[in-house]
C-alpha cells in the first residue's frame, strides 16, 4: 500500500485488519506495523508494534539540539529516528521469517519501508532477502513518491511481483 508520507490516510488501520483476518485463517504471519505516539492531544513520535506485541520507539519529536549531536542524529523533519531501538526489535523477526523453508508459504507484515526505517542498513538488506525468499510473501506498505526517490521504496515499486495499492 502506498500514500503519502505522514498524512494519517489509514494504511496502518488497514494492515491491521488484514493481518487480523489472516491470522484468523491459520496462515503463518509475522512482522511489524508503526503506531503514532500522542501525548495531549499531539503527536510526538511513533513506535514499533510486533505482531507478537512487542514495542519499542522508531521516532520521537526533537525541536531543539545542540548542534554536535544533531550532526550524528537521524532525523526526519521534527522527528529524531531511534536507529538501534528499531534495529532490536525489527532484525530478529525478518532473521527469522527468512530462516524458514521456501516450501512453507508465511507473511511477513512491513509497516512501513519509508524514510525513518531506511536510516538503517541492516533493515535495507533483511528487506532485500525477504523480497527474494520465495515462500514469503510481504504486505508492507511505502510512501508515495515526493521529493528525492527512496531507492528501496523505488526498487520495491518497480518489481513484477509487487502490486501496489494507493490509499487514500
Amino acid at each position: 500500500f502506498a500514500s503519502p508520507l505522514f498524512l494519517g490516510v489509514g494504511k496502518t488501520t488497514l494492515i491491521q485488519k488484514a493481518t487480523q483476518a489472516l491470522k484468523s485463517t491459520g496462515v503463518p504471519i509475522d512482522g511489524f506495523y508503526t503506531e503514532e505516539v500522542r501525548e495531549g492531544g499531539r503527536r510526538t513520535g511513533f513506535d514499533v508494534v510486533t505482531l507478537s506485541g512487542k514495542r519499542g520507539p522508531l521516532s520521537r519529536v526533537r525541536y531543539v539540539s545542540d548542534s554536535s549531536a544533531s550532526r550524528r542524529e537521524c532525523r526526519v523533519g521534527q522527528y529524531v529516528v531511534d536507529v538501534a531501538s528499531f534495529e532490536q526489535l525489527v532484525l530478529p523477526l525478518l532473521r527469522h521469517v527468512n530462516l524458514g523453508s521456501d516450501a512453507e508459504r508465511k507473511i511477513c507484515v512491513i509497516d512501513e519501508i519509508g524514510k525513518m526505517e531506511l536510516f538503517s542498513q541492516p533493515f535495507i538488506q533483511a528487506v532485500r532477502q525477504t523480497l527474494t525468499s520465495s515462500g514469503t510473501v510481504i504486505l508492507g506498505t511505502i510512501p508515495i513518491p515526493k521529493g528525492k526517490p527512496l531507492d528501496l521504496v523505488e526498487e520495491i515499486r518497480s518489481r513484477k511481483d509487487v502490486k501496489v495499492f494507493n490509499v487514500s
